[in-house]
């Protein structure tokens, strides 16, 4: 439950609110010198601080108990631990007998017999782990050619424009990553923010998409049934809290058109054989093809809102009302754009290794 992946294989210990958390790294190659100064801001993008984030602030420093010597790989098993020094489990102390709705209080509940504070292992607060080992596979994939950029392709439904599929860049990819909030269409990003604002004001929360591409990836990886590539990264994107759909390529927009309309024709320039569209997002049957992959993950709204809401008394079995205290974000979609990126450099590591 708390591990992923094969020859790269990351496990997660901790929760929310205790001292603090740790990912165990197997599998990464030694010898890779770590940038240190890269990951922080890396780690930074995920941190709050934006309109409608939490006002939760935390350092958010790894530091390498074991499998890194002044920040280079030994080939072991990479030890990471962020401290949690902004913890209030009394924030909470409303919510231990009646489950929030939209969180996994219930269902907590039902299969362990308690309402962890703040989410305990399901929190948003465990994703630290996921940047700072997946900022580390970032690095090690730049080395062989291959980047991972992600937007904010839609807030609230207001829309951003959508990566060009067939020729993304690397340079797209720095280029977002430096802006306050991840967007191609800085204009889109302002009315973003104007959406995020009103439901702040609303005591409300809204949702999006994140839209994710990789450029660089080699062909002919993956498999398939279960190693296709669809499926590695799908597993991965799940484990970030709130993500309740992925589709790769254009994908359900496939359901509504013809096959002559979806397929991608192939042609050469006689040294290699590409694809005139990218509809696919760059899969076939589970293997990369050697056009960018593409693919999208839908955000739910946060849970965590300041309406009053129905719930029930789990100890009295009564229904009642429940008001939401605490730190929360009024759109977690800004910070789940670097997450996005972490795991899927982790899931296309493993792939490659």
């Amino acid at each position: 439950m708390y591990s992923f992946g094969n020859k790269l294989k990351i496990e997660i210990w901790g929760e929310s609110h205790t001292p603090e958390i740790k990912a165990v790294v197997s599998g990464m190659p030694a010898g890779f010198h770590i940038d240190r100064g890269e990951l922080l801001r890396f780690m930074k993008r995920r941190a709050s601080g934006g309109k409608g984030t939490t006002p939760r602030r935390e350092p958010d420093i790894p530091e390498f108990y074991a499998g890194a010597e002044n920040d280079v790989t030994t080939g072991g098993d990479v030890v990471i631990a962020v401290k949690n020094t902004n913890i209030k489990p009394s924030d909470y102390d409303n919510v231990r007998d009646v489950p929030r709705p939209g969180h996994a209080d219930y269902t907590s509940y039902v299969k362990d017999g308690i309402i962890p504070s703040g989410g305990g292992k399901f929190s948003g607060r465990m994703t630290v782990l996921l940047c700072a080992a997946g900022g580390i596979a970032i690095q090690i994939l730049r080395e062989r050619g291959i980047y991972i950029g992600a937007h904010a392709e839609s807030v609230g439904g207001v829309l951003d424009r959508r990566f060009d599929p067939c020729h993304v860049t690397p340079e797209e990819f720095s280029a977002i990553a430096e802006k306050p909030f991840p967007v191609i269409d800085d204009k889109a990003g302002e009315e973003m923010l104007k959406t995020v604002d009103s439901a702040l004001r609303d005591r409300d929360s809204v949702g999006g998409v994140v839209e994710c591409a990789v450029c660089g990836f080699p062909k002919g990886v993956g498999g398939e049934l279960f190693y296709g590539i669809e499926g590695r990264i799908s597993s991965a994107l799940f484990a970030i809290p709130a993500v309740k759909g992925v589709e790769f390529g254009i994908g359900f927009a496939a359901a509504d058109i013809r096959g002559s309309e979806n397929n991608d024709p192939f042609f050469t320039d006689g040294k290699e054989v590409y694809t005139k569209t990218n509809n696919c997002g760059g899969i076939l049957g589970g293997i990369s093809d050697g056009m960018p992959l593409i693919f999208r993950m839908a955000v739910k709204p946060t849970p965590s809102i300041g309406k009053a809401q129905e719930s029930v008394s789990l100890s009295r079995m009564e229904n009642c009302e429940i008001q939401i205290h605490g730190r929360h974000d009024a759109c977690i979609v800004p910070r789940a754009v670097p997450v996005a990126e972490a795991v899927t450099a982790l899931a296309l590591l493993d792939l490659i290794l």
